[in-house]
């Protein structure tokens, strides 16, 4: 089996900002006339890194770390409700906090599972098929438009599992429909930035999967 030198490094930086933004998710802030979730400056990297992840190494490799993202991401969920069931010793005068941010998490953890695992899946799907269909060309169209589509399914399912009922219904379609746009932006942004990124790794690895023969089932772990 072929080894590769940054596939360990980019599956590491996946999984952190994916923790990063379990934990953070709940915090809506003002972004000029958006109302977002904070994690929209940060999260569509998760995006990139499966950008780059299918380009070079292959959906199945893609796959593969989107369910690692999504077991790391459980572990941590589990984690979390034991900090706030533990009692705080004698004195600590911090539990409360902890039980505020912690104990939002629950619903917040099953929102971003379900939209990590359903957008993360489409994302490589559509960067797969397009790359396949375009014979390699057209990098920029791939990315944007897998993130297109990935983003909407990972908005809509976030922001209506984790925060229907709690935000008023209007804040919840405006927060859905902003953080599209905005991760869709830093995504088209950020563009130059992958092209480097993929010919760097292209030539480091030399790697550049077609997924032609691929079994594009998102059941598969491994």
């Amino acid at each position: 089996m072929k080894t590769y030198k940054y596939l360990g490094l980019l599956t590491t930086l996946y999984v952190t900002f994916q923790l990063v933004s379990d934990i953070t998710a709940g915090k809506i802030v003002q972004l000029g006339i958006f109302t977002v979730s904070v994690t929209a400056l940060y999260f569509p990297f998760t995006f990139i890194f499966g950008d780059v992840l299918t380009e070079v190494y292959g959906y199945a490799r893609a796959r593969s770390v989107v369910w690692k993202v999504l077991l790391a991401s459980v572990l941590a969920g589990i984690i979390y409700q034991l900090v706030i069931l533990l009692p705080p010793a004698q004195g600590f005068g911090a539990n409360a906090a902890y039980a505020t941010v912690l104990g939002s998490v629950p619903r917040i953890l099953l929102g971003g599972w379900l939209a990590v695992w359903a957008g993360g899946m489409l994302n490589d799907y559509v960067m797969a098929k397009m790359k396949v269909a375009t014979k390699g060309k057209y990098l920029w169209a791939r990315t944007i438009g897998s993130t297109i589509a990935s983003e909407f399914v990972n908005s809509i399912l976030f922001y209506a599992i984790a925060l229907y009922a709690i935000l008023p219904n209007g804040l919840l379609i405006s927060s859905i429909l902003s953080a599209w746009f905005l991760k869709v932006i830093v995504e088209v942004v950020l563009t130059p930035v992958t092209y480097v990124v993929v010919a760097k790794l292209k030539k480091e690895e030399q790697e550049d999967y077609y997924d032609t023969d691929t079994n594009f089932n998102p059941l598969i772990i491994r």
